[in-house]
């Protein structure tokens, strides 16, 4: 149909159908016995078409509608103050829509249609969801609106500066070193949320999850001495078990992000040892479950501050200092050391740099078994953890179900 009509007609059909969505939405306050409220389904459209009709008299010149544009908001202002004057209650949302009604009318005689109808959709989504995007408002605190700030700081204003080129003789790129401390920073971020979100409701199950997806290490140790209060031995070594198998699940996704050769060996091994671990710590948990125990959520350091950015940062390419030397002085049993020590604290910055060196200095095979070993030496460290600091049984169910995790993963050196 409308191959049979002309351009106009159909710009006048676009503006007064999207024009006359926004006046539906605000037609609702009248409905709701407000004692004054701007606009409607006949004031919207006509916005609209006063802002097409501009563009097409002055051929899209920028400034005469621009003009409109101020002309449209004066009358709006107007509005406003005699709201303010006749109720006193505050408010301009409708008077901002009827802005937007003015710009969709001008996006429409250009034919930006997709951007015409995503500004409706969107002004009409903002103006219904009122109720629902103040009381989440409520619920954001000011140090979470600063935590994101941090994340942008490190993603979007400090990565686009860093050169995307090797230096140094260690061949290090300080674009993807700290490329690398995003990814990680976001992983943690997304962790770190989930855990405060799920705060008030937070069970020791959910929180072997989400901690083990940001340190395994850390929620290893918290589990252990918690499981000094409660005589739930099967629930916190199931618990402890699970925080090892997210860890695995987590180092999938940071080898799918920076190395897919890397991906392609380990990854797959990966989920199916993170997935038998999580779901054999579950089962084992239910034994002998005692009710719904509950548990003060894990409170690691915020991932996004920018001391523990830094930090990574620092470790990261001290890794990759140290792997470079120990493949060209001690070749691979030197990195398979390196991995070993490592294995001891946090196995990120290790195995980062290999998803790193293994493009240069590092052969895959090698990179991929010492990922392998700094993993399997995790657990075995943290089975040790768990065994000192938890009760006898606890602790020991803890070290045979990491002793056996880590030696499930050595298997895949054969």
């Amino acid at each position: 149909m409308f191959d049979w009509l002309p351009t106009d007609a159909i710009h006048l059909f676009f503006v007064l159908f999207l024009s006359f969505l926004i006046g539906l939405e605000r037609e609702e306050h009248k409905t709701n016995n407000e004692p004054y409220a701007f606009g409607g389904v006949r004031t919207y459209p006509l916005i609209g078409l006063i802002g097409y009709s501009i563009a097409v008299l002055n051929s899209g010149e920028v400034l005469p509608q621009a003009l409109g544009f101020a002309v449209v908001a004066a009358f709006l202002l107007l509005a406003y103050w005699h709201r303010l004057s006749s109720t006193g209650a505050p408010g301009i949302t409708s008077e901002m829509s009827g802005l937007a009604t003015y710009l969709v009318g001008a996006l429409i005689y250009h034919e930006m249609f997709w951007l015409a109808t995503a500004l409706t959709v969107s002004s009409i989504i903002l103006l219904e969801l009122k109720t629902q995007l103040e009381n989440l408002a409520k619920r954001i605190q000011a140090t979470d609106i600063l935590t994101f700030a941090k994340f942008l700081l490190l993603s979007a204003v400090i990565l686009p500066l860093l050169p995307n080129t090797p230096l140094t003789p260690f061949k290090i790129n300080p674009f993807t070193s700290w490329l690398v401390v995003v990814a990680v920073s976001a992983l943690s971020y997304g962790s770190y949320v989930l855990q405060r979100v799920t705060k008030n409701q937070s069970s020791v199950l959910m929180s072997a999850l989400v901690g083990g997806a940001y340190s395994s290490t850390v929620t290893t140790v918290v589990l252990a001495r918690r499981s000094q209060q409660e005589e739930q031995t099967h629930l916190y070594s199931g618990a402890i078990l699970i925080a090892s198998g997210a860890m695995y699940l987590r180092l999938a996704v940071l080898l799918a992000l920076f190395n897919r050769d890397l991906m392609s060996r380990l990854a797959l091994p990966f989920i199916v040892l993170g997935g038998l671990a999580i779901l054999v710590g579950w089962l084992w948990s239910r034994r002998g479950y005692a009710g719904a125990a509950t548990m003060k959520p894990l409170e690691p350091k915020n991932p996004l501050e920018i001391s523990a950015a830094l930090l990574f940062a620092f470790l990261f390419v001290g890794m990759l200092v140290a792997t470079h030397l120990a493949i060209e002085y001690l070749g691979a049993v030197g990195i398979y050391s390196l991995a070993t020590v490592m294995g001891v604290t946090d196995v990120d910055p290790f195995i980062l740099g290999m998803t790193q060196s293994a493009a240069s200095s590092t052969p895959l095979s090698v990179a991929a078994s010492a990922i392998i070993v700094a993993t399997s030496s995790n657990n075995l460290v943290k089975g040790i953890y768990a065994f000192t600091l938890a009760p006898r049984k606890t602790g020991l169910e803890s070290l045979c179900f990491l002793l056996g995790l880590a030696a499930g993963g050595l298997l895949l050196l054969l």
